[in-house]
């Protein structure tokens, strides 16, 4: 008689890291894009709340203005951005926003949304390669 292997289920991500996207929320919605949270401590001009479709904004996990006009100014910067940046998500109020961003479901994927025009230097990035690393 055959052995038959019961099937398997859909095996979800490991570890919270992997599933963490990143996007510029002027970009079309998806539905690849799972859970959609805005990381930006302003709200995106010009774009409805409607249209954006933001599940959750986590306004604490955004860098302190000072750090993000450094960024923006000169993306050089952008080592020194991402450390400075590194110990602000390690004190509070962004510590407890981390936190509510581990606590989401882990049965989809969670896009970090971000408004500005750099797509390589932002906080959305940088905070995706954080949380990768922190595991």
């Amino acid at each position: 008689m055959p052995v038959t292997k019961s099937p398997r289920k859909a095996a979800g991500p490991k570890n919270a890291a992997g599933r963490f996207r990143i996007k510029r929320v002027y970009e079309p919605v998806s539905k690849d894009d799972g859970l959609r949270v805005l990381v930006d401590r302003l709200w995106p001009r010009g774009i409805a709340k409607e249209k954006a479709h933001i599940d959750l904004w986590l306004r604490d996990l955004s860098p302190s203005d000072g750090l993000r006009r450094m960024v923006h100014a000169d993306p050089a910067k952008w080592d020194e951005f991402v450390k400075a940046y590194g110990r602000e998500l390690k004190q509070e109020p962004a510590r407890t926003a981390l936190a509510d961003l581990r606590k989401l479901p882990r049965s989809q994927p969670v896009t970090l949304l971000y408004a500005a025009r750099d797509e390589a230097h932002n906080n959305a990035v940088a905070l995706k390669r954080w949380l990768e690393r922190a595991k």
